[in-house]
């Protein structure tokens, strides 16, 4: 059965993504042709950085399986929308999607939802597709292209593991640390749908 929160974050989490407005952080921003645009391209934007390490903290909260399933999770449902996104394969919502995982992973770390595994790859999954679709519309049909969601996907996965570390080193003792570092990403993601970021 949902619980009474779990219900009020969804709700929540489908409102913004109804109300955002774009980021302008994606479809032809920067240089799309190299590894190192690539790497780079996540350390350049906070919807990206914030919403990486909120994976990782999550992650980190859950503990067990969610420590290599999450991250992996993402990273593989984001190379394939960036497949989606380089075929020219519509996906609605992306901008709106993007921004409401800023605030929706966010809200988990903050209130430390704890869900199984299974329903934190799907949720996280589904956020992914549309971080992936983003880079992948920016990118050539070329090998340049693979190369820079290559650069993407290993600075994504960096960015995860500096979450789960964080999350780690902070422990059960700091507990409230965590809380508050998932309490800020959801005041960016609000900040960047409100256009005040």
């Amino acid at each position: 059965m949902i619980s009474a929160q779990m219900k009020r974050t969804a709700l929540s989490a489908i409102l913004l993504m109804a109300a955002a407005m774009p980021a302008y952080a994606h479809v032809g921003a920067g240089t799309t042709s190299s590894f190192a645009a690539g790497f780079m391209h996540p350390l350049s934007g906070l919807d990206h950085m914030t919403v990486m390490v909120a994976v990782g903290l999550w992650a980190a909260q859950k503990g067990g399986k969610a420590m290599w399933a999450w991250p992996a999770a993402f990273v593989g449902v984001m190379l394939a929308g960036g497949a989606l996104g380089m075929l020219h394969v519509p996906l609605p919502f992306v901008e709106p999607g993007i921004l409401a995982s800023v605030v929706a992973l966010g809200l988990f770390v903050a209130l430390a939802v704890d869900l199984p595994v299974t329903a934190g790859v799907a949720i996280i999954g589904a956020f992914a597709l549309f971080h992936g679709h983003a880079h992948g519309t920016e990118v050539p049909e070329n090998a340049a292209g693979l190369e820079y969601m290559a650069g993407f996907a290993v600075a994504t996965a960096l960015l995860h593991a500096a979450g789960i570390a964080a999350g780690l080193g902070l422990g059960r003792r700091f507990r409230v640390l965590v809380r508050a570092a998932g309490a800020a990403c959801t005041a960016i993601g609000l900040g960047l749908v409100l256009g005040a970021v």
